[in-house]
């Protein structure tokens, strides 16, 4: 692909202090230097705020229709490269997407007050200075350029969890922010649960003693058949393959990866950082913890029978410094979850706390061996009352909302966001450090300040990958 040449680029190479962001020197950080757009409006309190969105399939139209529903939003352009996602005509959807994937393809049809503008490559967006913030809502494998991308361009963004691919990509994502004006939120959405917001402050509090152990686990049966074994084919002829790998390697098209089921694929997702990063976040905040210094995994393939590349069992150990240790596992052999109540569980020396988004349950601890004392704490029932559902990730629609608006409100006041670049990329390090583990089979050491492994050079290889030409950070 030829990249094309725009003003913003010729700034950029004209400009002195724009320096590489180098991938291994994460200890000796060069940072670019952000292109200010003179066109860029200031928004005002009462004015709507323009939002391009970029990667408008099954999450990304979640996300639109959320966006929707703020009365200072404007939808302004569409991208995707599939083409009837951007021109929102369900009945041009392949019939064998809409047969195999069922609700995971939007119904789409939505009525726009204004004219909305399309686009099949996300740098032409960016290239329109009438969009003040964009949604991108693409495949992991996306995030780090579009982000990047769009910070230079001067837009604010609201990014879909997880925030990166690989850790190395995560800190350059930070970087670029930082030297940046722009307002950024990672879409960890349960940063915007009420519930969560109260335990955050009253745990680290000693709310339920010191926390000694927590874990969270993401279920789901998928035996026998998976995502299916199936052979490459022709894509779709309006659905742009090689643009959708981006700056992954050359493979042939499968039915099986795109739309949708990419996040059973390891050079695109997998299922600690798609399901499992919203829980190490909560874990992360509720325990007021910036990052694990030990980790260790055990799992593997061991009965669904499909083309994946990532494990259907996973079994996780976070050590912190501080004394705790989280566990979170993936299980998509079985169902059931082995927490009693919601979808987190932390023992503390005074209590047991189990919660889901919008109650929680405190159970008090009773003596051991040779203690004699009685119940430190209370016994305590907590529980909002709601008539949200669902929604596809699992999380509900008030929180989801909720952070969107928290987003926005940000894009006026210019306000740090509730889920900052930061916060996305130490909580999106987590599940990608259980990964890592997984692949080495090693008990490793991480140094949280250098974003390096101590104790494998194996391990240290998998911070980063190398990007298909042209494409570069």
């Amino acid at each position: 692909m030829q990249t094309k040449t725009t003003r913003r680029d010729f700034l950029k190479k004209s400009t002195a202090a724009v320096a590489g962001l180098s991938v291994s020197g994460l200890g000796n950080r060069s940072v670019a230097a952000p292109i200010v757009d003179i066109n860029k409006r200031v928004i005002g309190a009462n004015d709507k705020i323009r939002v391009g969105f970029i990667g408008v399939g099954n999450r990304g139209t979640q996300l639109l229709h959320l966006f929707m529903e703020q009365p200072d939003c404007e939808v302004a352009a569409l991208c995707d490269v599939y083409e009837p996602y951007v021109t929102r005509d369900f009945s041009a959807v392949h019939e064998r997407y809409v047969r195999d994937m069922k609700e995971k393809i939007p119904r789409m049809g939505e009525k726009f007050p204004n004219k909305v503008k399309t686009f099949k490559d996300y740098r032409l967006l960016l290239e329109d200075n009438e969009i003040d913030a964009v949604c991108i809502g693409t495949p992991d494998h996306w995030h780090a350029l579009q982000t990047i991308d769009a910070i230079d361009a001067g837009k604010d963004v609201f990014v879909e969890k997880p925030l990166s691919k690989t850790i190395a990509e995560g800190r350059k994502m930070v970087e670029a922010g930082n030297s940046s004006r722009q307002v950024v939120t990672v879409g960890l959405n349960r940063r915007g649960a009420t519930i969560f917001q109260k335990l955050a402050k009253e745990v680290p509090a000693g709310k339920i003693g010191k926390v000694t152990f927590a874990t969270a686990c993401h279920v789901g049966n998928m035996a026998p058949n998976g995502i299916g074994k199936l052979q490459p084919e022709a894509p779709p002829t309006n659905f742009d393959w090689d643009m959708w790998l981006g700056p992954r390697p050359y493979r042939p098209y499968q039915y099986n990866i795109a739309p949708y089921k990419f996040r059973w694929w390891e050079d695109y997702a997998n299922q600690i950082t798609n399901n499992g990063v919203h829980y190490l976040d909560l874990l992360r905040w509720l325990l007021n913890e910036e990052a694990p210094t030990a980790i260790s995994a055990h799992g593997g393939k061991y009965v669904v029978d499909d083309d994946r590349t990532i494990p259907d069992t996973m079994h996780v150990t976070y050590e912190f410094r501080s004394g705790v240790l989280v566990t979170m596992s993936i299980l998509e052999g079985s169902s059931g979850s082995f927490i009693p109540h919601g979808f987190l569980e932390l023992r503390g020396t005074k209590g047991t706390l189990h919660t889901g988004e919008n109650d929680y349950k405190i159970t008090p601890a009773i003596a051991g061996q040779f203690q004699t004392w009685k119940p430190m704490i209370e016994a305590e029932n907590y529980s909002l009352t709601t008539n949200d559902t669902l929604l596809i990730d699992g999380s509900y629609k008030d929180s989801a909302f909720n952070l969107i608006r928290n987003f926005l409100d940000c894009v006026k006041s210019r306000e740090q966001p509730w889920a900052t670049l930061e916060i996305g990329h130490r909580s999106t390090t987590m599940a990608h450090l259980g990964t890592i583990a997984l692949l080495t089979g090693e008990r490793l050491e991480w140094d949280a300040v250098n974003e390096r492994f101590k104790n494998s050079e194996t391990a240290n290889k998998y911070l980063s990958y190398e990007y298909r030409k042209p494409w570069t950070l």
